[in-house]
Formats: structure tokens, C-alpha cells, sequence
């Protein structure tokens, strides 16, 4: 049998979502390991004020892509891109794009979605579930297709608790849906939404639900293979450790916790935070793609991507449990803190509200008001009001566990030989999470936040600073305290006193014990 490289050889493989994260390193891992590959086309999307041909040439310019420009500089020769929208019928595809790839493409990747969790459903129904049934009617024209490999979420089903490598019931048929929704009003679709996402947490995870049954309908058609990655993050090992190139999910928390802002989160410590890294879903994906193509299963194979049965990091472990997080960023602190990182993960609704009141509006209003005095514009308060809206979204996922069947994860794993095993590596038993988050917080400064590794030593300095105000501060307040409700109060002062015997007491005590025990 072929090994995953050898079969990618001489094919044309469509990659739909090619500019978005988990695309790019896709179009890079596919040029990089199977540099026989013969053509990869990537639907892309025009934007306001930027061709088609400058968002490909742009991508091609990123960092990403350094180690493919090494082996091969005419890299960007294998990359056709064709001009697509997914919110236009038929994908907005012209026909002669159209018969080009339905005479040539080999498999297809499809990765495009709308990832924001508070996406309205009408937007967030073209693009998950409409545009997925218009490039299967698409894929189904196709003449010498061999695989199409549809990525959804593991958090398509999350309204259970254990999670098999199924395609569930879904919660409305879509075709009525669509057809129910086409004629109603915005302003009435937003009002209806809660009642038709029933125990799903937002229209993301609904309408990727109904996109996996989309998919499905076609398998007596086409050879599938469903992706169900968990929360997507930075790099593990390709093409190099740590890269990250957005805010979404654990990343924002993560810069937001680095740079001294987020002080506090609401999330279950113990729960099991289920980060897979980017190149692990890749390695995956295509692995599936090559085993969809050469067996061809009767019907369409679903890969839960996770790490949480396998090798699990809690959320615990991001805050004050053990620092990975916290640790990190002040051995390699980010440029211009707002405070020194240290954030407080608690499960509990009212004492993150106190620390949110203490820790985020208090200083934010100090802030603001210093700001205003220097004839600045406040910016602190939105900046927080913002970062609680996106914490909010996440509360879901943060405060509870999933289980996930990972069979089909394992059957292919066993079907690789030892070399795509190497090349292709998606085993989540090798990873060691220290080291990952290290790499991963270093990542979100180098490649998120474009910051220089040689201006640490000024940045460690600027954290410093930052604690001798913190010190000076609640000196003064300790200060401010015993002037105004402690020396004016005879009571006052004489619990003072008490307090501070008993403290001494219980300090000469130990010492005492101490001694003895010596």
C-alpha cells in the first residue's frame, strides 16, 4: 500500500477556508510532506480594498511558510486559487472554474466556517450548513473525486456528555429549516434563536451539528470522513513549535492573562480543557483523507480529535494551580504590561464577580480617569467590557467535561507505517503539556503579537516596575486604612492591637516549635 506521501503524488486537492488558521497550515503541511502533490486549489474570497491574487500572495509571505520557501521557492507555483464566495449561490464560482475543477480535483478539504459562537443563525446557516450542501453538489460533479473530508467540531454534539464517533440525530431537519427561515425577518430569526438552539450553547456548535448530517446524506455517493477537532491551538511540533496567528479561543486568554489584564476567569479547575494543537488536526486530516481515499469504508468515518480521554490539561492549569501560563509569561513577560500576569480561576458565579469588580472595573476606572486628566481618550473600560463578553462565550466550555470516543483515531493511527507515523505524527499520548504551553505563549508574543525576543530583558524590567507601584500602593492604602478608620477609633485600634498580639504570638510559637524539633 502507498504511504500517506505517495498517494498525495500527482493528486489536485481542493482546500475550501485556505486563508483562515487551520487552512494555511493544511496548504503547508500538504507542500511541505507530499512535495509531489501535484496542484492544491483554494477557493478565496475577495475582500474590501484586496484582490484574490494579493490575500494568496500575502499568505505565501508568512513566516509559516519558511521552511517550504527553503526546499522549494517556486512553492507558489502549486497553489491555483479560485475566486469563491460562500454566502453567493452556488458558491459564486464562474464556469469555467467550475468544469476546471470538476475535471481534475482528487479530494477535496473542506475547512471554511464561521467559527464566532455569537454569529446570527441566518449568517451562520449559510456558511456552515448552505455553502457545505453547494460544494457537495459541487464535489458530486467531480470526476475522478476520491475523498471528501468535511471538518466539523467535537463540539457539535456538546449538549452530550459522551461523545461517540457518530453522526447524531440533528435537532431540525435542515432543508425546513432553511426553507423556514428564508422568508423571516432578522430582527425575528434573533428572537426565535434560543428556542431553536434548544440545549446547545450558541449557533456555531448548532448549525455544525446540522452540517455534519449534510455530509452524511452524501456518503452513499461520495467517500467521507468527518474531522471533529476539540479547541483548536498553536502549533506542537510543524513547522515549528508554537505558531499562532489569532486571538480566537485560548489564545486571546491567554495573551489577555499575559499582558495583566485578565485577573480572573470563571471555569471548573478540574474540568478538562481539551486543547489540540493545530498540527495534530492537520496530521489527522490527512491521514483520513488518505485512508477515505485508498479503503473507501461503506459509510463515512467521523475522527473525534481530542486530547482529553488520551492526555488530558485542565483549565486549573492555567492559573494558580501550576502556573504553566502565568509562569511562562513572566520568565518571557509581553512588551507594555498592564500589570504583572497572575490570574485567579475560580468556578465560583459570585466570587469572580468580586474579583471582576476588584481586579477589572476598579483599575480600569482608575486608568480611564488618568487617562482623561492627560488629555487622553479612556480606553480601559471597553477594552474590559469586550474581554468579559468573549470570557463569557467561553464559560460553556470551561466549566464542563465531555467524553469522546477516540476508535477511529486509534484504527488510523494503526494503518500508518512507522515513517507516516513520524511524518504524519497525531499520537496526543507524546504530548508534554509544560513544554507545549511554554511554546505557546512564546508563540502568541512572537507570531500574534509580532514582538521581539531580544527586547525581553526590557520587558522583564518593565514588570518590576510594575510590582514596586503594586507594593508603593498597598503600602499607602495599609496607610490610608490606618489613618481614616483605625487611629480616629479607639475600638478600632484596640482590635488592631489584638490582632497583631495574636500574630506575634502565633509566629513566636512556631519558632519555639521549630527549635524544640530541631
Amino acid at each position: 500500500m502507498a504511504s500517506i506521501a505517495e498517494y498525495y503524488a500527482g493528486k489536485c486537492v481542493l482546500i475550501t477556508g485556505a486563508t483562515g488558521f487551520m487552512g494555511k497550515v493544511l496548504v503547508e503541511k500538504l507542500l511541505r510532506s507530499c512535495p509531489e502533490v501535484k496542484a492544491l486549489y483554494i477557493l478565496v474570497r475577495p475582500k474590501a480594498g484586496q484582490s484574490m491574487q494579493q490575500r494568496v500572495s500575502d499568505m505565501m509571505k508568512c513566516k509559516l511558510f519558511d521552511r517550504v520557501r527553503e526546499d522549494n521557492p517556486d512553492f507558489h507555483q502549486k497553489i491555483v486559487p479560485i475566486s469563491s464566495e460562500l454566502m453567493q449561490p452556488g458558491l459564486a464560482i464562474s464556469p469555467e472554474d467550475v468544469e476546471k475543477l470538476t475535471a481534475c480535483i482528487n479530494i477535496v478539504f473542506h475547512c471554511a466556517a464561521t467559527i464566532r459562537f455569537d454569529e446570527p443563525l441566518k449568517h451562520a446557516l449559510q456558511l456552515n450548513v448552505i455553502a457545505t450542501q453547494q460544494l457537495l453538489s459541487l464535489a458530486q460533479q467531480m470526476h475522478h473525486l476520491e475523498a471528501f473530508i468535511h471538518i466539523s467540531t467535537a463540539y457539535a454534539n456538546c449538549n452530550r456528555k459522551h461523545i461517540d464517533e457518530v453522526i447524531y440525530p440533528p435537532p431540525v431537519e435542515p432543508k425546513k429549516l432553511i426553507e423556514s427561515l428564508e422568508w423571516m425577518d432578522d430582527s425575528i430569526v434573533r428572537d426565535i434563536t434560543p428556542r431553536l438552539i434548544g440545549d446547545r450553547p450558541n449557533t456555531y456548535t448548532y448549525t455544525k451539528a446540522l452540517a455534519e448530517y449534510v455530509v452524511q446524506q452524501e456518503q452513499d455517493k461520495l467517500n467521507i470522513g468527518i474531522i471533529r477537532p476539540s479547541i483548536v491551538g498553536a502549533s506542537w511540533q510543524e513547522p515549528f513549535s508554537g505558531w499562532i496567528d489569532n486571538f480566537n479561543g485560548p489564545s486571546g486568554v491567554f495573551i489577555a492573562a499575559g499582558k495583566g489584564i485578565l485577573r480572573t476567569m470563571r471555569a471548573n479547575n478540574d474540568a478538562v480543557a481539551d486543547l489540540i494543537p493545530v498540527d495534530v488536526v492537520i496530521n489527522l486530516t490527512l491521514a483520513a483523507g488518505w485512508y477515505t481515499a485508498v479503503h473507501r469504508p461503506k459509510t463515512a468515518l467521523v475522527y473525534n480529535c481530542t486530547t482529553g480521554g488520551i492526555n488530558p490539561f485542565h483549565w486549573g492549569e492555567i492559573g494558580r494551580y501550576t502556573h504553566h501560563v502565568m509562569s511562562s509569561f513572566k520568565r518571557n513577560p509581553l512588551e507594555q504590561a498592564f500589570r504583572r500576569p497572575n490570574a485567579n480561576i475560580t468556578s465560583n458565579y459570585l466570587i469572580n464577580q468580586y474579583w471582576i469588580l476588584v481586579s477589572h472595573k476598579f483599575p480600569a476606572l482608575i486608568y480611564d480617569l488618568f487617562l482623561r486628566l492627560s488629555g487622553q481618550k479612556p480606553q480601559m473600560m471597553r477594552i474590559f467590557n469586550r474581554l468579559h463578553k468573549a470570557i463569557s462565550l467561553l464559560e460553556y466550555f470551561s466549566s464542563q467535561d465531555w467524553e469522546w470516543n477516540s476508535e477511529n483515531m486509534s484504527m488510523l493511527m494503526s494503518h500508518l507505517t512507522p515513517e507516516d507515523r513520524k511524518t504524519f505524527n497525531f499520537d496526543v499520548r507524546q504530548l508534554n503539556w509544560p513544554e507545549y504551553i511554554e511554546n505557546y505563549c512564546i508563540g502568541t508574543k512572537k507570531y500574534v503579537l509580532n514582538e521581539d525576543m531580544s527586547d525581553i530583558p526590557a520587558a522583564r524590567q518593565h514588570l518590576r516596575k510594575l510590582r514596586n507601584i503594586r507594593y508603593t500602593f498597598n503600602t499607602l492604602l495599609v496607610i490610608f486604612i490606618w489613618r481614616v478608620f483605625i487611629a480616629r477609633s479607639q475600638m478600632a485600634r484596640n482590635i488592631w492591637y489584638f490582632v497583631v498580639s495574636l500574630c506575634f504570638k502565633f509566629l513566636s510559637y512556631f519558632r519555639a516549635s521549630s527549635t524544640l524539633t530541631n
